[in-house]
């Protein structure tokens, strides 16, 4: 019986080192530093570095084949966070049941620390020490696909429609395309990152990249759902902040009993999408069921 949770912790101090060491040798000390490393080792999932590692496996390849774009994308993601919780966007005050990084440290550190994060990422995916010279084409395409997912066509638009939708009511495809972009698209290339990287063949490529369109909005339905009926000691996060600042979500638009049916119906998709996959793809599955009964 695969345990999930085993996997998960093993999963996590895998990449805690390798970004701790990175850390030591990539960035002086000081107050940018500290403000980076706050953010970033505060005790998140680690769900898109994972995804990284399982999609590689998945396809007969190892964690350490992706480890490098697995924890670059775990900077792209902190980096979001700390922007998306300035007093210019969210202006959240509490994330993973600490203060914000510009409430602990101020909103310029704040700031620098999340571009620094951001540029480190690309650092990391182009360092030549940790890319095997023989599949150059195979991370070229991964640093293509990261840079698109996490920008102007990617996590960042999505960003853009979540502002300029606040006290408007948006119908359920436009929900469905902004939580595509803003969520989903990082989400998705983990799993290509990792499928790519891993000696994937096309159709096993087309086949996680379906599952990780199920679970990318199913993560998102989960997080609106958690919104409204999670315990902020256990999400680390305040309750109830999408209807304050007049967000579109899914319990808004379809209800919260149908958000739970179509997060569920979201992750048969993902199972269904795993089928022709072996016992190698199991991490995979058990994490599309994770995302819906988490309860953080």
């Amino acid at each position: 019986m695969f345990d999930l949770s085993t996997y998960l912790e093993a999963q996590r101090r895998r990449i805690d080192h390798f970004l701790n060491t990175w850390f030591e040798q990539a960035m002086p000390a000081g107050r940018l530093r500290d403000a980076m490393r706050y953010a970033l080792m505060a005790g998140g999932k680690r769900l898109r570095p994972v995804l990284c590692g399982a999609a590689a496996e998945a396809v007969g390849g190892t964690c350490r084949d992706v480890l490098p774009a697995a924890c670059a994308l775990e900077m792209i993601h902190t980096y979001s966070l700390i922007h998306d919780d300035l007093p210019a966007m969210d202006d959240d005050a509490l994330r993973r049941g600490k203060p914000t990084c510009h409430v602990q440290f101020d909103e310029a550190t704040a700031v620098l620390a999340g571009d620094a994060l951001l540029t480190m990422a690309f650092q990391l995916l182009s360092d030549p020490r940790f890319a095997d010279p023989s599949r150059a084409p195979e991370w070229l395409a991964v640093t293509q696909r990261i840079a698109c997912s996490a920008g102007g066509q990617g996590m960042v638009e999505g960003q853009m429609r979540d502002m300029a939708a606040q006290f408007t009511t948006l119908d359920r495809q436009a929900l469905e395309a902004l939580h595509a972009l803003k969520t989903g698209a990082l989400i998705s290339a983990a799993v290509h990152a990792g499928a790519l990287l891993g000696g994937g063949h096309s159709g096993q490529i087309d086949g996680l990249e379906t599952y990780a369109a199920a679970i990318g909005l199913a993560f998102q339905v989960k997080d609106d759902i958690l919104n409204v009926e999670g315990d902020p000691e256990t999400t680390g996060k305040s309750v109830g902040t999408d209807e304050i600042k007049g967000k579109s979500t899914y319990p808004s638009v379809i209800g919260l009993e149908a958000s739970k049916a179509f997060a569920r119906d979201l992750v048969a998709r993902a199972l269904q999408a795993l089928t022709p996959f072996d016992l190698r793809a199991d991490p995979l599955r058990a994490i599309a069921a994770y995302i819906i009964e988490r309860n953080r």
